[in-house]
């Protein structure tokens, strides 16, 4: 990642963001769109390549993961599994009755107005225009994703967890990669170096 990276979403950002999803034209989809992004760390990439088969079970119900194969993927080995976070299940859930007939498992979970998937490019549109029309300066699509990796790493001891898991949450091939996904905390630092 070179240049300037992507800004993280606060928690009060996230709120007003799904707050403002629930009133556009599409609201089941765009609050999975965006809950992908900061729930999951899915890439634009990936969130295009999502069928309905990589989130549901074999009786057609949403699952507990999400499965994102080798070629949903960036690289050869950036496919992992993603236990999904409880607001992203319960919005796939909405966005799947939405759907209806139209949620099989080999239609594309996010759509465009005429019914067919939506591109790589149209996702990352997407953020854009989202963030650009909430004037968060520095948003891309990709903060959802350095915004799930920072809070992620800096929850992972409290659950045992490591960088590592972290990093395989993320689908990063080298920790080195993850790491610079991490956003610092002044605060935390501070209270760092008063117990040593």
């Amino acid at each position: 990642m070179q240049g300037k990276q992507a800004k993280i979403v606060s928690p009060t950002q996230e709120r007003a963001i799904l707050g403002y999803l629930a009133t556009t034209r599409y609201p089941a989809r765009d609050q999975v769109m965006f809950l992908l992004s900061m729930k999951a760390g899915l890439r634009a990439q990936e969130m295009a390549s999502l069928t309905w088969a990589m989130v549901t079970d074999a009786q057609g119900q949403v699952a507990e993961v999400l499965h994102v194969p080798n070629r949903a993927s960036k690289g050869k080995t950036g496919g992992r599994t993603i236990p999904l976070h409880p607001d992203l299940q319960a919005a796939l859930v909405t966005l799947q009755s939405v759907r209806g007939d139209m949620a099989t498992p080999e239609r594309p979970l996010l759509f465009s107005e005429r019914g067919g998937g939506l591109s790589p490019a149209t996702v990352r549109l997407w953020f854009h225009r989202l963030y650009t029309s909430l004037k968060m300066d520095g948003c891309s699509s990709h903060s959802g994703r350095r915004t799930f990796i920072t809070r992620a790493a800096r929850k992972v001891s409290q659950v045992g967890g490591s960088l590592r898991d972290v990093q395989d949450l993320a689908g990063h091939t080298s920790l080195a990669m993850t790491q610079r996904y991490i956003e610092g905390d002044t605060e935390a630092k501070r209270k760092l170096v008063a117990l040593i």
